[in-house]
């Protein structure tokens, strides 16, 4: 097929592929396809369709081939969706990795000023790897051994070894839940979109290139299991809704992940690399990082309870 006319954004620009809910309303989303130009994928706005409703989807006669060729006639179908309701998850579990806003085994970077609410940490690297200074923490600092920033620094290797060890199994919990809700969700890109709580699941890397909504009750849960990394563009933000809190939020990424410049994060993040918060950027988040994470001027709050 020719992708210029199918593709869309958002959808219904071109009025060729369409998805209409049980009343004739037109369902919002976007259309895009394969590489290989075989595949057209509907992904609504909303990330979740009503449970065991009745919808249609159109592709009309705009639709061509490679070659130029018109369908000859509309393609109309219709489907029902699954009366399952969503899986419920429980929040991932991050034992004392959850008493820090930072936390890392390799060490943190910093472009001078960034500000931290909650603790810092860093094992089993030496302290000397933590380059936070002591004006730009709201909270304790903790090295494995005598360097650090001083005077704040706090030396508890003990305590660093359970809070990392902590760190691993929570990312083992979230990449370990099963039965996602929804499976690679507009192929890894979810700028744009509105996401109810549940479990979510790429095979690869996702993409925030425009603003996202996560829109459920303060008691819900997201659970986003990424195999590759999470890249947020500048000036984009993730935003709640509907009493949603970040705390009940968790990203884990076994590639990179990247903040933009002047973006803004909410959630706990597990990476399983780097954690890159870009200039200026600001994150309502726990930064739990298996290796560095590194900051630019940056303001990172961990959640409230």
């Amino acid at each position: 097929m020719n992708p210029a006319t199918l593709d869309s954004s958002p959808a219904g620009t071109l009025l060729t592929f369409t998805v209409k809910d049980s009343s004739g309303n037109d369902v919002a989303g976007t259309v895009a396809m394969n590489a290989a130009n075989t595949v057209a994928t509907f992904t609504p706005t909303e990330s979740a369709l009503r449970a065991d409703a009745k919808y249609s989807a159109m592709i009309t006669k705009a639709a061509e081939s490679a070659g130029g060729t018109a369908i000859s006639d509309p393609v109309e179908w219709s489907f029902t969706t699954s009366a399952k309701p969503f899986t419920a998850q429980a929040p991932v579990n991050l034992g004392t990795a959850g008493t820090f806003a930072i936390l890392t085994k390799t060490g943190i970077t910093d472009v001078y000023a960034s500000s931290v609410v909650g603790n810092v940490g860093t094992s089993p690297i030496t302290g000397a790897a933590l380059l936070l200074r002591c004006t730009e923490v709201a909270g304790m600092i903790y090295t494995v051994n005598a360097a650090g920033p001083l005077p704040c620094r706090t030396t508890s290797p003990n305590s660093l070894t359970v809070a990392v060890g902590d760190m691993g199994l929570a990312y083992t919990d979230a990449a370990g839940r099963s039965i996602p809700d929804f499976t690679e969700l507009g192929a890894g890109e979810i700028g744009g979109l509105t996401l109810v709580p549940g479990l979510y699941k790429w095979g690869s890397s996702v993409l925030i290139s425009t603003s996202v909504t996560l829109n459920g009750g303060p008691n819900d849960v997201w659970i986003f299991q990424i195999a590759g990394g999470l890249k947020q563009a500048s000036a984009t933000s993730v935003t709640l809704a509907g009493g949603a809190k970040a705390k009940n939020i968790f990203w884990q990424a076994g590639d990179v992940v990247s903040i933009g410049t002047t973006a803004h994060f909410e959630g706990v993040l597990l990476a399983k690399t780097l954690i890159a918060v870009k200039t200026g950027a600001s994150a309502n988040s726990r930064l739990l990082a298996q290796t560095a994470v590194t900051l630019e001027q940056n303001a990172i709050t961990q959640p409230t309870e």
